[in-house]
């Protein structure tokens, strides 16, 4: 029996199917679970006449009840939690202790109830009152529908269905189409029945969500080619999500994109003599966890080369080999990680460490380390920096400080950057010259600490310069700034109090911070 989409708040029968898929075990390799439908253009034009009946309803709806749908969701979630896990494992790979149970799904939930209170407590609005001119402003819904496509390597955290960018649509009164990941449909489709439960409760539009498992490639470019969305979140390849741009800019459909990322690690002198080995433990650490299956895996490490160095890179070669191979998501992450690997090595780089593909079933891929030179990165900038997803990284030898300087110079953008330095300060120069330039092509930058992992807090940036994504002033992950890629300005030119939303009307609608004439404050207008 073909499992049925969620259309128009109804679990139903996919129209005119373009065919099915079931999921894969990647510790087997074997297919698990019942048949998904892959959604025809019916499916999807019904999604979208839906969406848009649903986001103007919700529009008018007070942000208290979107609060309490994304409190309740959160709830139903943990308490559903060991089922949800499981299921999950069996669909990625991912280990239920404690990536899934005690990481990930926590993570998720902790993300809806943030959503919550930032809708809650309208702390995405920025709401500015100029009583002088008559004019107020304020971020408001678009009044369209969000089309969300999740990843397959966070199947909670980014699911479309459940996610960061779920909840941001939700937080500013969007509904959501959620396009889910092939590699994890059970999974999507188990969240997305708490969130159906959910949104009855709350009395929210019945089309608040949305779920269709999988599309054709030619029908998922026309859905993202249509006006009637307002927006659409996207996280995956380079190659998917600029084709993706090119029909939503067609279409003038606001999209965020967050793709490729290297995450350079630049090692400087001091800090490789002083601490080499610890840093290579924890290069070795950062790059094998979770099979190097993190947007922020560390997947180039520049140092000047010379003895430290040469300790350097034997250690981290010989903790990579140590390592086990890891179970990839799929059979796609695979194959399209030992292509990578071998533009990378037809380009200068010399594999130190793994490089191969173990016998047995499923899909693993041994910790890979390679190797090249400044001299031959700096003369192929291009082909060098292609992203190998997995446990893959290469290491940058730097004849000298300045080579290591214009290596930081020569980076396209990126999500992460981090730098080591020496404790005693005899780096600083060489620090202040990377960090200019590594500001300008990352979105967050570190100080001796791998970028693996992101920390759900307002002032996270999981953002960056492109090609690590589309809007270098945008973040997936962070409340409120993450729900301000799904609002709209709202102006108001001499209108009247009671024809105003509540977070602009004179009286303040419950201790939301506002600016009255140039001033952040509490208050009503006088």
């Amino acid at each position: 029996m073909t499992q049925r989409v969620l259309i128009a708040g109804a679990w139903r029968d996919a129209d005119a199917p373009a065919g099915t898929f079931r999921a894969v075990d990647p510790a087997t390799g074997e297919e698990t679970g019942p048949a998904f439908p892959t959604s025809s253009v019916a499916d999807v034009e019904a999604c979208l006449a839906a969406g848009a009946a649903a986001a103007v309803a919700l529009a008018d709806v007070h942000p208290a009840r979107v609060a309490a749908f994304l409190d309740d969701y959160a709830a139903r979630v943990d308490a559903d939690a060991p089922r949800l896990a499981a299921l999950a494992a069996r669909e990625t790979g991912l280990p239920v202790e404690p990536r899934l149970l005690r990481v990930e799904i926590p993570r998720t939930t902790g993300q809806l109830r943030q959503a919550a209170e930032a809708a809650r407590t309208w702390s995405f609005a920025h709401p500015i009152i100029d009583t002088r001119a008559g004019l107020r402003s304020c971020f408001g819904p678009l009044a369209k529908p969000v089309l969300v496509l999740g990843p397959g390597n966070f199947p909670f955290a980014f699911n479309a269905a459940a996610g960061g960018d779920f909840a941001a649509a939700l937080a500013a009164r969007n509904p959501v189409i959620a396009k889910a990941h092939p590699g994890h449909p059970a999974t999507s489709q188990a969240l997305a029945e708490h969130a159906a439960a959910a949104i009855g409760a709350a009395e929210l539009p019945p089309a608040t969500l949305q779920l269709v498992y999988d599309v054709p490639a030619a029908v998922g470019l026309a859905l993202a080619g249509d006006a009637r969305l307002g927006a659409i979140a996207f996280t995956g390849s380079r190659r998917g999500g600029l084709a993706l741009k090119a029909a939503a800019d067609a279409a003038g459909v606001a999209i965020y994109l967050e793709m490729s990322s290297i995450n350079p690690v630049f090692l400087l002198p001091g800090a490789v003599a002083e601490r080499g080995d610890a840093i290579a433990e924890e290069l070795a650490a950062s790059c094998t966890l979770g099979a190097g299956q993190f947007c922020t895996n560390p997947g180039l490490v520049a140092l000047v080369d010379g003895p430290a160095a040469e300790r350097f890179v034997a250690e981290t070669a010989r903790r990579f080999a140590a390592a086990p191979p890891g179970v990839l998501l799929g059979r796609g992450v695979r194959d399209g990680l030992e292509a990578s690997l071998a533009e990378l090595t037809g380009v200068g780089a010399r594999v130190v460490a793994g490089g191969r593909r173990p016998d047995g079933p499923g899909f693993r891929f041994s910790p890979t380390l390679l190797a090249t030179s400044g001299r031959t990165f700096l003369s192929r900038r291009a082909a060098l920096q292609r992203e190998a997803f997995g446990p893959a990284s290469l290491l940058v030898l730097a004849a000298d400080a300045d080579e290591l300087a214009a290596i930081a110079a020569a980076l396209e953008g990126n999500l992460t950057s981090a730098i080591y330095s020496a404790s005693d300060g005899r780096d600083e120069d060489l620090y202040r010259a990377v960090a200019r330039a590594l500001r300008a092509r990352a979105g967050r930058l570190l100080d001796d600490k791998m970028p693996t992992g992101v920390a759900v807090s307002p002032a996270m940036a999981h953002g960056g310069p492109y090609p690590a994504t589309a809007h270098p002033g945008a973040t997936s992950v962070g409340i409120p700034a993450a729900i301000r890629r799904f609002v709209a300005l709202h102006g108001y030119d001499h209108v009247r109090d009671a024809h105003l939303p509540p977070v602009l009307r004179d009286r303040n609608p419950g201790d939301v911070w506002r600016s009255i004439d140039g001033r952040w404050t509490k208050e009503d207008v006088s």
